[in-house]
């Protein structure tokens, strides 16, 4: 595994769920007050664990067809529409920083880089979350996965950050916790870390052949 060269890396792209931040705990509780509002039956924590990292769209999907067997179109409609209204209310009630992320923003900022946070959840909560937990003076931009048609693994978000700051590819670096990240970055042709603690659909993360894998940010600033 090669030395990763931080020093050259002027635009780091941070994915936000399973990577900045835990936020389970609110997916989890907004998504059983939906299907409660729905009269179906509920899921666990650890299930939506799995779930999360695709897209609200594609997890609402999942919870439908692990509950019904079949996902009927105008039923996981109405389960979009219930959980987008009651999770983008209130995104960060128990949603908090994964260790070691405060001191890498902190080093970043020192650094002068450009920092840019690319989820594929919606922009509104995402911005939300980003707001409430003191981390909106740290990025340049908040891209949501609303913002163009494609998300990650689409490379498009992340072309559209080499494009818009006018970076080479060799100064970005992309910061993430699934095969959704690993593989966005590899056909946006850029470097990518991924940390070993997020939400990767239940699957081992090192599956995807990552260049980097960490515990914990701090780790690249020893």
């Amino acid at each position: 595994m090669s030395n990763l060269n931080l020093a050259e890396k002027q635009l780091i792209l941070f994915d936000l769920d399973g990577t900045l931040v835990d936020s389970a705990a609110d997916l989890y509780r907004a998504m059983n007050m939906s299907l409660n509002a729905l009269q179906l039956p509920l899921v666990t924590e650890a299930q939506v664990r799995v779930w999360v990292g695709k897209g609200t769209s594609i997890f609402c999907h999942s919870v439908l067809q692990h509950i019904t067997g079949v996902v009927d179109a105008a039923q996981h409609q109405h389960l979009l529409d219930t959980f987008l209204k009651i999770y983008n209310a209130d995104p960060c009630v128990d949603t908090q920083l994964f260790t070691g992320i405060q001191e890498f923003l902190d080093w970043g900022r020192a650094q002068g880089k450009t920092l840019i946070c690319v989820t594929n959840k919606p922009e509104l909560p995402a911005r939300t979350i980003v707001d409430a937990l003191g981390l909106s003076s740290y990025f340049a931009d908040v891209i949501g996965g609303d913002r163009f048609e494609e998300r990650k693994p689409h490379p498009r978000q992340l072309l559209h950050c080499a494009e818009h700051y006018q970076s080479e590819k060799a100064q970005i670096l992309m910061v993430g916790d699934s095969s959704n990240d690993v593989e966005a970055a590899r056909r946006a042709g850029i470097d990518c870390i991924v940390v070993s603690y997020g939400y990767n659909h239940g699957e081992n993360i090192l599956d995807c052949q990552p260049q980097w894998v960490v515990d914990d940010l701090r780790e690249l600033l020893a």
